[in-house]
């Protein structure tokens, strides 16, 4: 390794703390494809940080390696859909092609053939990832059985299929927002020159928004809870790291409506009083990160982000920090520690975010699309959005829709919407005939063909004991295994659990071991899986560990034959 080469990658993190950990490891992953021990001995250096801490750093994060790796990395996601649409059958050619086994570098030291989980690309499945030395990843999709290695090297074009009319207004699929598509942030001049943060937080409140990460809490109550609190300074950190398989519809925001996503940070931060704000964006999301930045330099550069924005006295930097490969740091407080520069463990709470956040300090955590929901309801006002959607889900709603359906993609839905109208209508129908539909995402629960009906609003899919999750709707066939299916949840949830606590860090292993003799289960492997999953489902310390049953539960009420010994009753 080039000593002079880690002195220039160091330069920029002269008199920075271990915050910046995760950047610089980034720097010498793409630069030299591994992070060796001359690399940790000048990081820890420059940063301050014990050796130790940074090898269990790199140790944390699937996207980073303390050994030499290929100069070519090609990752395979092998999740539900992608394993659906052949992703195995990709990983044997490639590895067959080039002679090694997976995992295993070839002799010449050019390539590498590994899985890895969900890329956020299930509309385009199977999916990969390419890393190159001295190069950013970027993503290819679909990937054929026959595809060369050389051929994978190029980055095709991928165009999402895209219908919405408020949150992906003009979106079709190719096009990147520019500043001067977007406009030069009018809610946020409304919300400086007329509203005041109270008035914000007032139009928002009014607006009954609830976060569309998964757990539906009211975004208001967040907020003003954030504004009261004591201490300084506050914090807004937008959580990008969407890794939960099925779900996709936070990159298609952040490459295509980038200026959207940071008008509804910085409102935030106004509404709050906070001067700083993170984009916590998923490592295998590179394309996001880069259209970002870059929709950050042009506001900035036109005065609509850093000092005294649109000549107040409020100012605004907005730093992105993106992540290493960890599902566990999609959890509020798991990011907070993976942007101090820690192993994405998650905290317990109490206390929580609004008092105690990022660096202990106040702070809002919101995720992509709720951030994006903000701008319209500045500019028109709460009652504007509430003119869609039902009482209790108020607003437009994003869905990811893949697997066995004609025309798969991200869609803006106007909820109380049926599951069936949204499949027929939108989608274009089952391809074949419908076993089942994963609703809410790997942590959802599986719909059968009788309850295509259900309503697609949080109210409506609690009461038939479903969730709206993350907005993820996998469609399955009557060719799907579900064994197979649950087998692929239940590799992911075992890799992604962090291990802190212990009922998700057993009980994950435990459930994958037991689903992967699915095709010939042993007597009381049907009760094993359903104490597993209470278990975790009762005792884990975060969302990860108590819904990573929840597809398998699901399964097991849906069809308590799955699991049967042949002889035995069911």
């Amino acid at each position: 390794m080039d000593s002079p080469s880690i002195t220039e990658i160091l330069t920029p993190y002269q008199n920075r703390q271990r915050e910046a950990l995760l950047p610089a490891l980034w720097d010498m992953q793409t630069a030299f494809g591994y992070i060796g021990p001359e690399a940790v001995r000048r990081i820890s250096h420059t940063l301050h940080v014990p050796e130790a801490d940074i090898y269990g750093v790199i140790s944390f994060y699937s996207l980073f390696s303390a050994k030499p790796t290929a100069e070519t990395v090609i990752r395979v996601c092998t999740d539900p859909v992608c394993g659906l649409a052949g992703a195995d059958e990709v990983v044997h050619h490639l590895c067959r092609q080039l002679n090694v086994h997976h995992d295993e570098i070839t002799p010449d030291g050019k390539y590498a053939v590994s899985h890895t989980t969900c890329l956020g690309l299930c509309d385009h499945a199977p999916a990969a990832l390419i890393s190159q030395r001295g190069h950013e990843e970027f993503a290819v999709a679909p990937v054929s059985p026959e595809s060369n290695v050389l051929e994978l090297q190029i980055t095709p074009l991928y165009q999402s299929i895209i219908r919405g009319d408020i949150l992906l207004k003009g979106v079709d699929g190719t096009h990147v927002e520019s500043l001067a598509d977007y406009g030069d942030y009018l809610a946020l001049h409304h919300a400086i020159t007329t509203l005041g943060p109270d008035g914000v937080i007032e139009q928002v409140e009014k607006s009954d928004l609830i976060g569309r990460g998964g757990a539906a809490f009211p975004t208001a109550t967040k907020w003003k809870m954030t504004r009261q609190a004591a201490g300084q300074p506050k914090y807004v950190v937008c959580n990008a790291d969407e890794s939960e398989p099925g779900t996709f519809k936070d990159r298609v925001l952040m490459e295509t409506r980038p200026h959207l996503i940071l008008e509804g940070v910085a409102l935030c931060a106004f509404a709050i009083g906070a001067t700083k704000a993170y984009l916590f964006v998923r490592g295998e999301y590179p394309e996001s990160a880069w259209r970002l930045q870059r929709a950050i330099d042009e506001a900035t550069h036109a005065g609509l982000l850093g000092e005294n924005i649109l000549g107040s006295d409020f100012s605004l930097d907005i730093e992105i920090r993106r992540g290493g490969g960890a599902y566990i740091c999609g959890e509020e407080t798991a990011l907070f520690e993976a942007i101090e520069g820690n192993r994405g463990f998650p905290r317990i709470k109490p206390p929580y975010p609004t008092t105690h956040g990022l660096f202990q300090k106040p702070t809002v955590v919101n995720n992509v699309e709720t951030l994006s929901t903000i701008p319209g309801i500045v500019e028109h006002s709460g009652e504007w959005f509430k003119q869609w959607g039902t009482e209790k889900s108020t607003g437009p709603k994003l869905v990811s829709v893949s697997g066995h359906v004609q025309r798969p993609g991200v869609y803006e839905i106007n909820p109380g919407l049926t599951l069936r109208q949204l499949l027929e209508d939108f989608c274009g129908g089952v391809i074949g005939n419908l076993q089942t539909v994963l609703m809410g995402g790997a942590a959802g629960t599986f719909l059968t063909p009788d309850q295509l009906d259900v309503r697609l609003t949080f109210e409506d899919l609690r009461a038939i004991r479903s969730t709206f999750g993350s907005g993820a709707i996998m469609v399955f066939n009557e060719t799907a295994d579900l064994r197979d299916i649950l087998r692929r949840l239940g590799r992911f949830f075992k890799h992604e659990s962090c291990g802190k606590c212990f009922p998700c860090q057993l009980g994950t292993q435990r459930q994958m071991e037991i689903l992967e003799r699915a095709d010939t289960p042993l007597i009381g492997d049907r009760e094993r899986l359903r104490d597993i999953g209470l278990t975790m489902t009762e005792s884990s310390l975060c969302g990860l560990g108590q819904t990573a049953a929840s597809a398998v539960l699901s399964a097991l009420e849906k069809w308590p034959d799955l699991f049967a010994v042949k002889g035995q009753p069911v």
